[in-house]
């Protein structure tokens, strides 16, 4: 039997043209728009190929895997990964990648988006202006928040949480802005004490301390909720809180008591708790900007993302190992081996 992959979700052209170029079969699932399939779906289809590419959004849950033992791969089309069950692919054996490095800059521009349109309150301006309520200047203000120095003079302080990548990335684009930087990242404490023009601080000192704070971290058993209404609380009640990493890092029910209460000044989401579905209450508030989940959607690097998860499906697919593997203690493992020499 042909080995085959399977892409249950709409993959850009450039991933396809890898996948044409290895001549390798593949079994495409989705709807007319680009709808993801169920999870029984995504099992009765899995059952039929030898590698998923599968969506970042899309759940890979351990009955997905079970339904295929000769699974060789899951190349995951996402940076993130905690959409798969890892530690069950481990356990059988199945290698699971990544992409990290593409998305990374892509996603350090939309976070900085999110932060000047919610210090600025450029949503609200731009459908005031065209709601047809405008009558020139002097009508209603959208005071909004200095990022630079300002009329004040006074540096801004930003608190990266998460100084992985992406974190990094966000750090550099503060530059322009003279803005102090301090960070927290329990993993990375010695590398940010080395990086110039960056403190460390403890996460509570940092929400005490900063004017802006941006979530950078991976969605863990130990990040979760990792922003709380005690943490909300600690905050200053001029900040604003930018999220980009995964939806339940942040506690949004609690996140939508602080904003109504005005704890903090806003709020400017790109990811959510359950997706697609927004906490009660988040969407009629007037201090947030909510997008949907954009956060690395440009076509450069959307094409690049589909490249690089081809890429590692292809290899798994050969028995090879790819760069950017989760799980590397999988190769020792025998019930891999099993499944390679199928």
């Amino acid at each position: 039997m042909s080995k085959r992959i399977l892409v249950p979700w709409a993959m850009p052209e450039r991933g396809k043209e890898v996948l044409r170029r290895a001549k390798i079969e593949v079994i495409f699932i989705h709807g007319p728009k680009g709808e993801l399939p169920s999870i029984n779906e995504l099992i009765q289809a899995v059952k039929q190929v030898d590698v998923l590419i599968p969506r970042g959004t899309q759940p890979v849950p351990g009955r997905v895997m079970m339904a295929n033992p000769n699974l060789r791969g899951i190349a995951n089309y996402g940076v993130g990964y905690d959409n798969i069950d890892v530690a069950f692919a481990t356990r059988l054996g199945i290698p699971v990648t990544n992409t990290p490095g593409v998305l990374t800059e892509t996603t350090a521009d939309l976070a900085w988006a999110l932060l000047m349109a919610t210090a600025r309150k450029i949503p609200q301006a731009h459908n005031y202006t065209l709601s047809g309520e405008w009558r020139g200047p002097g009508g209603r203000s959208f005071m909004g928040m200095d990022i630079g120095p300002g009329g004040s003079n006074r540096r801004k302080v930003l608190g990266i949480i998460g100084f992985g990548r992406i974190g990094q990335a966000v750090m550099r684009r503060s530059r322009g802005f003279k803005m102090k930087v301090v960070a927290y990242d329990p993993f990375l404490k010695e590398s940010i004490e080395k990086v110039k023009g960056v403190e460390y601080r403890e996460l509570d000192d940092l929400l005490r301390e900063s004017d802006f704070i941006t979530l950078h971290c991976p969605l863990t058993k130990e990040t979760h909720h990792l922003i709380g209404k005690r943490e909300l609380d600690l905050m200053k009640p001029t900040a604003i809180l930018i999220n980009t990493s995964r939806g339940p890092v942040l506690d949004e029910k609690a996140l939508v008591t602080v904003l109504k209460k005005g704890r903090i000044a806003g709020a400017g989401l790109d990811v959510y708790e359950k997706e697609p579905r927004l906490a009660p209450g988040l969407a009629k508030l007037q201090n947030v900007v909510l997008l949907p989940h954009i956060g690395s959607a440009t076509t450069d690097t959307r094409g690049q993302m589909a490249v690089v998860a081809a890429k590692n499906a292809v290899m798994m697919l050969r028995g090879k190992r790819p760069r950017n593997i989760i799980n590397p203690e999988v190769y020792h493992s025998p019930e891999y081996v099993r499944r390679v020499k199928i």
